[in-house]
């Protein structure tokens, strides 16, 4: 999970908050460690886990979660950090086991309600990825059609970006989801971009991260849904960690062009991204962006969104049969 996820659905600092999750925090583990012995049987790895959820929520948590992503679904209300710790629980006790048999675990968890289950199974597919990526991905895609809230995303993008990171021509599967319908999958695009310089120090801060993630912000910036220039903007401001002069470069373009169209979306991302340029370069932006500002109602001027409404009649509706996990 990133710091920038984790900082954003905590609820506000508190000397009660700190405490509940000091105390709790060794039970969250013992649930970890707890379910390393039920791997065997999914239903009873379930509901183990489900029986520790319960006793590690915390109500004002829950309640804070749903007024920071409305339209959130059910949960539990367990903090971040505590899900953390049965995570860490659960790896320290399977560290030397084999992984191939934690698809049907993923599988048994996605069908639950509550998304604790979800994000706790993001966890089991981090390590998927790296045993049996062809039938992890299939689950990952699986995930990406079901979000519906920006908290699973932004999640689901530290699995999804170490998948390609170790086989690279999944770009090309991140990069079908520009043209989606959904503004979940076109946000999955930038938080993953977002994530992957942290998922893997080394590989994901490669010149290809720097020009594959730039190629694909390239065709989604202009959406007109604020939740997908969110990840946009989140995307460059990841990327300076990688390139900073290409991001710079990208920056001075598309500042140029959206004061040339008067392209509120467009602006918006790049205002977003200038206190990581130089304090120069990022003036210089700022004063060509000066008139130029954001309208409710205005559509999307992205490339992926002119594509996409070429074909979008052919395709509407259609979900592709999900594929047996043999």
């Amino acid at each position: 999970m990133t710091s920038d996820l984790k900082e954003r659905v905590r609820s506000p600092v508190s000397q009660r908050a700190a405490e509940l999750v000091a105390d709790r925090r060794a039970a969250a583990e013992e649930l970890g460690r707890a379910l390393a012995e039920r791997t065997g049987d999914p239903d009873d790895f379930t509901r183990t886990l489900a029986d520790g959820f319960r006793a590690l929520a915390d109500p004002d948590y829950q309640a804070g979660q749903h007024r920071v992503a409305p339209g959130l679904g059910p949960v539990f209300g367990v903090r971040w950090p505590l899900i953390e710790a049965v995570k860490r629980g659960f790896r320290e006790e399977t560290r030397r086991e084999r992984t191939g048999q934690w698809l049907f675990l993923v599988d048994r968890l996605f069908r639950e309600q509550e998304l604790e289950f979800r994000w706790f199974a993001f966890g089991l597919l981090e390590r998927l990825v790296l045993d049996d990526p062809e039938r992890s991905w299939q689950l990952l895609r699986r995930a990406a059609r079901e979000a519906d809230d920006w908290i699973t995303v932004d999640a689901l993008a530290h699995p999804i970006g170490k998948a390609i990171l170790r086989e690279p021509y999944r770009w090309a599967e991140l990069e079908q989801l520009v043209f989606s319908a959904s503004r979940w999958e076109r946000r999955l695009v930038g938080s993953t971009i977002a994530t992957l310089p942290f998922v893997d120090r080394r590989a994901g801060r490669s010149p290809d991260v720097a020009r594959h993630g730039l190629d694909l912000i390239d065709n989604l910036i202009g959406d007109a849904e604020p939740d997908v220039q969110k990840a946009l903007a989140w995307a460059l401001r990841s990327l300076t960690l990688v390139d900073r002069e290409a991001v710079a470069r990208f920056c001075d373009r598309e500042a140029q062009l959206a004061a040339e169209t008067s392209d509120g979306h467009r602006a918006w991302v790049i205002r977003d991204v200038l206190p990581k340029l130089s304090e120069d370069r990022a003036a210089a932006i700022r004063g060509v962006l000066m008139p130029v500002r954001r309208r409710t109602g205005a559509p999307s001027t992205s490339r992926a969104s002119a594509t996409a409404a070429g074909f979008s009649g052919a395709i509407e509706g259609f979900v592709p049969p999900e594929p047996p996990l043999t």
